[in-house]
């Protein structure tokens, strides 16, 4: 399996995984602003396709984590652990001090991949996200490197 830069003809693929894993996925116009901007974007693949994807934005010497998702087809099974170290890994060749991000309040299975790679809460962000009725709370968490 290989962490690879994210490119324009990995839309389509990134958009399924996308849309199927997120109650309210990014869009393509997401995805390409983030390329534009020159965030780190990173797919994770091996030979039988695409595996996930997550997006990294750099600030002086904090990254903040904005996306990260495995297949649906290939969760449960550590990968998206693995993705999250390797993109640890590469903020930290950044000379990156921390990473932050943003996790739904609701997603379980989200915040104990974070917390046992060793990110702590330190904020709560109040209807931070949209719902499916209304608004939901993010958790803001962050891990120094």
């Amino acid at each position: 399996m290989i962490l690879r830069d994210m490119t324009e003809a990995d839309l389509d693929a990134v958009l399924r995984i996308e849309r199927e894993v997120h109650a309210h996925p990014w869009t393509q116009g997401n995805f390409g602003d983030a390329l534009r901007s020159k965030y780190l974007c990173k797919v994770y693949e091996a030979e039988k396709g695409m595996l996930g994807y997550a997006v990294l934005m750099l600030a002086v010497d904090e990254a903040e984590l904005l996306d990260i998702a495995i297949d649906s087809r290939h969760q449960r099974h550590g990968l998206g652990r693995k993705l999250l170290d390797g993109m640890l890994e590469l903020a930290r060749r950044r000379d990156m001090h921390r990473v932050v991000l943003e996790v739904r309040i609701s997603n379980t299975a989200a915040i104990g991949l974070y917390r046992k790679a060793g990110f702590a809460d330190i904020g709560l962000r109040r209807d931070y996200y949209p719902a499916l009725n209304g608004r939901e709370d993010a958790i803001l968490m962050g891990r120094e490197l």
